[in-house]
Formats: C-alpha cells, structure tokens, sequence
C-alpha cells in the first residue's frame, strides 16, 4: 500500500531553516498533486504548499517567499525547503498525496515530523 514517510524536521532558531523530505512507496502510478500541511494542537491544519504532476505549485501566502516546494521523482521524494524560519512555523508538518489534481482532496497522509522554531 502507499507509505508516505517524512523526514528532517527538528529544532531551529528564529531565522534558520530545515529542509523536510517525504519518501513515497507502495504507489502504481504517479500522484497528480502532493503537498505539504501543518498542524498545530487545538487548530486545524493547514495547507501550506501543493505541487502539481507537471510542476505547477502554490503556497500558503504566510510562507510565500521563505518556503519552496519540490519534487524529485526519479527519488520519488517529496521537499520542503524552509528558510526565514519563524516561531509562527512551528508545528507537526505532513505530507500528503492523491490521484486528483490540485488541491486534492487528499487521500494518503504521512505520519507527520515535528518543526519547532524557536525565538
């Protein structure tokens, strides 16, 4: 079955940056959208970059500029390249696929890694 398992997040100070890999496995055909999302305890998650087969992407306008998305697919990996990092970025981040195009619904989730920021 589909396995999507991220990697990379951890501790940074204000102004740092971590680069996030999702490793995907299990899957027959390519995945029309990926993306990246974000969630903080007692708030809902939230999108925070998508990525299209053809390479098209979008972001969240909080991480506009600071964030960058990206695919390697002969790695069948899954970026999320953060820089500029603020405390507001904290939180589990999680990747995401589906057969629909952009921006999904979303029907194969990782297990989350955590991005701490701190001031």
């Amino acid at each position: 079955q589909v396995q999507l398992q991220e990697s990379g997040g951890g501790s940074v100070q204000a102004g740092g940056s971590l680069r996030l890999s999702c490793a995907a496995s299990g899957y027959t055909y390519r995945f029309a959208c990926m993306g990246w999302f974000r969630q903080v305890p007692g708030k809902e998650r939230e999108g925070v970059a998508d990525i299209a087969c053809v390479g098209s992407t979008s972001y969240v306008d909080s991480v506009k500029g600071r964030f960058t998305i990206s695919q390697d697919n002969a790695k069948n990996t899954l970026y999320l390249q953060m820089n500029s990092l603020k405390p507001e970025d904290t939180a589990v981040y999680y990747c995401a696929a589906t057969y629909n195009n952009c921006p999904g619904p979303y029907f194969y989730w990782g297990q989350g890694t955590q991005v701490t920021v701190s001031s």
